[in-house]
């Protein structure tokens, strides 16, 4: 919405800029005004009209980019928190395909998404294998289901096998 609020006004900038030098410079021929006066006239009406609506549509313009591209990548992390939560298990690999997206990113928005409390479960990165589960039997793991290792507090929300990389998301 902002993105196009500052075309219209970037648009409506540049014709209200046209008309007040069209005005201007027909007054002019006319003999209506003198050089200076129309000169005065074109840039008082830049001052006062046009460049408030340019740099008004601008700043609209690249806040409503900012807004798209932050909705672009919420629209992301919730495509991937549905197909975990509805599959319960998948690969890594499926989701960077399914997705279009790389490894890094499917890895930075399930972090993102452990951080906001919005995912339970865990992944073994080596396996490349993600597994859905809910929070409140992962809290009393202290053993890691892939290979039975002692589990260590990696950070917030987030348990980590130190013998076979596997991360549970709390």
């Amino acid at each position: 919405m902002g993105r196009t609020l500052g075309i219209i006004l970037l648009a409506g900038g540049i014709i209200v800029g046209i008309i007040v030098v069209s005005l201007m410079l027909v007054y002019y021929r006319e003999g209506s005004l003198t050089g200076g006066a129309a000169t005065l006239g074109i840039l008082l009406g830049m001052l006062v009209l046009v460049l408030p609506q340019l740099g008004f549509g601008g700043y609209l313009f690249w806040k409503g980019g900012q807004e798209t591209a932050v909705a672009a990548k919420a629209a992301k992390q919730r495509e991937l928190l549905n197909i975990v939560k509805t599959r319960g298990q998948v690969h890594i690999s499926d989701l960077v395909i399914e997705m279009k997206s790389t490894r890094d990113e499917v890895q930075q928005w399930l972090h993102q998404l452990v951080g906001m409390g919005l995912f339970s479960g865990y992944v073994n990165w080596d396996e490349g294998m993600l597994y859905s589960e809910q929070a409140n039997s992962l809290r009393e793991l202290t053993h890691c289901k892939q290979c039975n290792g002692e589990l260590e507090l990696a950070g917030k929300g987030v348990i980590r096998c130190p013998y076979c990389g596997t991360e549970y998301f709390l």
